[in-house]
């Protein structure tokens, strides 16, 4: 398995190929967001049911959502940086260059701490995704559905794309403003209409109480549903395994690479990869999954295992956000991941 592609353990079809609703998101994509084939939404395209919900996660949230795009920007940042993912952080940080806060960009780029205490309150928030909410109460869906939305989207990145594309030092932070060129300057700035993702949507779910009637509510539900199909590629056992360890997990702790933390890759490599994915995206390695990635398993199956354990941490971050337990667990859909 190749580290220097993009994509470590799949590929996706070429975007210029698409057709149908994978085609129609690329074409938001392009519009609203400002990138076109965006690697993070490139490497769902096996799963057209997690590409359509994770990217009107993201559009009814932090594009189109209630509050500042910069103040949401820092909070995805921040979420970026407790993950580590280093991809995601190199994108907010394009986007606030293109939004002309440079200095907030470097800042973040660098691990700082904003000149703002506005900007640093909602960097840390992101961190921690706590009940301390700095923000409006009438701005929760667009502040907390971003923040859940890159819980997801940096364990699919970590899980699923090489990490550091970019080279380090100066030369990196001269590439990452040269990346937020005029044509991104005006995306970033122009008013995105709320709700033209959800006729993309495939699968559909209740939406969440913080959500309240806002399209957020809509797509997280339909990616909650849509994720969780990727338990059907387990047993009921190691399922249940996977739901408990997150359940159990202070969202902090490293999980252990021995012991009784994390399944054996011989003997339940499907549960160690969902569980890694769920709780430590970067230690997910070639031998993983290629412990798993065989016949009948294709892409397809990987993309929906992975989106599984993400959804079972984003729901762990959700229950310590509002104090409410975990959603039940869907009724199983084998062979529909």
């Amino acid at each position: 398995m190749n580290e220097t592609r993009t994509y470590r353990y799949t590929t996706p079809e070429p975007p210029e190929s698409a057709t149908g609703v994978t085609a129609d998101v690329y074409a938001q994509l392009a519009a609203d967001l400002g990138f076109e084939a965006a690697p993070t939404f490139v490497v769902l395209s096996a799963a057209p049911p997690l590409l359509t919900a994770t990217w009107a996660v993201l559009r009814e949230s932090l594009l189109a959502g209630v509050g500042s795009r910069v103040d949401k920007e820092m909070v995805a940042a921040g979420v970026s940086l407790t993950n580590r993912c280093p991809f995601c952080v190199d994108a907010h940080t394009v986007l606030l260059h293109a939004t002309g806060e440079h200095g907030l960009a470097d800042t973040v780029a660098h691990g700082g701490e904003p000149a703002d205490p506005r900007h640093g309150r909602l960097l840390a928030w992101g961190k921690r995704m706590d009940r301390g909410r700095p923000f409006p109460a009438g701005h929760t869906p667009g502040y907390v559905g971003t923040g859940l939305a890159f819980h997801f989207i940096n364990r699919i990145v970590s899980a699923l794309l090489t990490e550091n594309m970019l080279p380090g030092g100066d030369r990196k932070d001269r590439i990452l403003r040269g990346m937020a060129d005029a044509a991104l300057s005006r995306t970033v700035r122009r008013e995105v209409p709320a709700g033209k993702s959800l006729p993309l949507l495939q699968t559909t779910g209740p939406a969440p109480e913080w959500a309240g009637d806002s399209p957020v509510g809509a797509a997280f539900g339909a990616l909650r549903a849509a994720a969780h199909l990727g338990a059907g590629l387990l047993s009921e056992e190691d399922a249940a395994y996977v739901r408990r360890s997150v359940a159990a997990w202070d969202g902090v702790t490293p999980l252990p690479l021995t012991g009784d933390g994390l399944p054996d890759r011989g003997e339940r490599p499907g549960a160690r990869l969902a569980l890694l994915a769920a709780r430590a995206p970067y230690r997910v390695t070639d031998e993983d999954v290629a412990a798993w990635l065989v016949p009948p398993h294709t892409d397809h199956c990987l993309v929906h295992l992975v989106a599984f354990g993400a959804i079972c941490a984003v729901e762990r971050v959700e229950s310590a956000l509002t104090g409410a337990a975990p959603a039940a667990a869907p009724a199983r859909v084998g062979e529909s991941a």
